[in-house]
């Protein structure tokens, strides 16, 4: 797949690139957004997630397709990772396509036709990713999780970063990690730090959101390494 804004092979459905980093923006600082993004990138992100919420799906307001047009324009070659934290995303597909996102995910908790967003997704050139919450049961995903390019695991409650992690969604995670085929990816949001990255990827997660864990600190390189590579365990 090729997406649409850079017209370059999508990061999300190439299995030879190995685990990815993806910074969520939600804890940058928004003063001087452009140059924290590309900062994250040049420290080594692979791509940058930009969380969007409605106030209604998710207990809090943040970006929509004008900031996500405005990290396009400062990031030209970045991938951009949308998560829609939205009652109905479907219907924001086509704004934020245009506002140059490559990737949308949405929540299996207000799909009523997953298989009609994936499509959609797909003739926008956007790749497309189905998420789960916490206290959402596995079984939800029966029949979904396999049709899409990533499932996203949520290890907080959708809503705000500096969350902590919740630990028992591993299990979840693995169960999903064994369900899927070698071109679809597993990606996890919320809480994700060098602390637990080891462990998170040990469940079978090959992308790896983190906002404060870079954001939050000094040395982006040295962060999005752990992430990556090490980590506690």
């Amino acid at each position: 797949m090729t997406d649409i804004a850079t017209g370059v092979s999508n990061l999300l459905t190439r299995p030879d690139v190995g685990t990815l980093v993806s910074a969520s923006i939600l804890s940058a600082d928004f003063t001087k957004l452009s140059a924290d993004c590309q900062a994250a990138l040049d420290a080594g992100a692979d791509t940058l997630h930009v969380d969007v919420m409605d106030g209604h799906f998710a207990p809090n307001l943040s970006m929509g397709p004008a900031v996500c047009g405005a990290v396009r324009r400062g990031a030209p070659e970045a991938f951009l990772d949308v998560h829609l934290m939205l009652t109905d995303p479907t219907s924001f597909l086509e704004p934020f396509a245009k506002a140059g996102a490559d990737h949308c995910t949405g929540h299996i908790e207000v799909l009523e036709d997953p298989t009609a967003f994936r499509d959609r997704c797909h003739r926008l050139g956007l790749s497309a990713g189905i998420a789960i919450n916490p206290e959402t049961p596995l079984a939800a995903l029966d029949g979904v999780a396999e049709i899409f390019d990533l499932v996203l695991v949520m290890s907080v409650h959708p809503g705000f970063s500096g969350q902590s992690f919740i630990e028992p969604v591993l299990e979840k995670t693995r169960a999903i990690s064994a369900r899927l085929g070698p071109t679809q990816r597993l990606e996890m949001d919320g809480g994700v730090a060098p602390a637990n990255a080891a462990t998170v990827r040990a469940a079978g997660c090959d992308v790896l959101v983190a906002a404060t864990a870079i954001f939050g600190g000094h040395d982006y390189a040295a962060s999005i390494a752990a992430l990556r590579n090490g980590g506690g365990g």
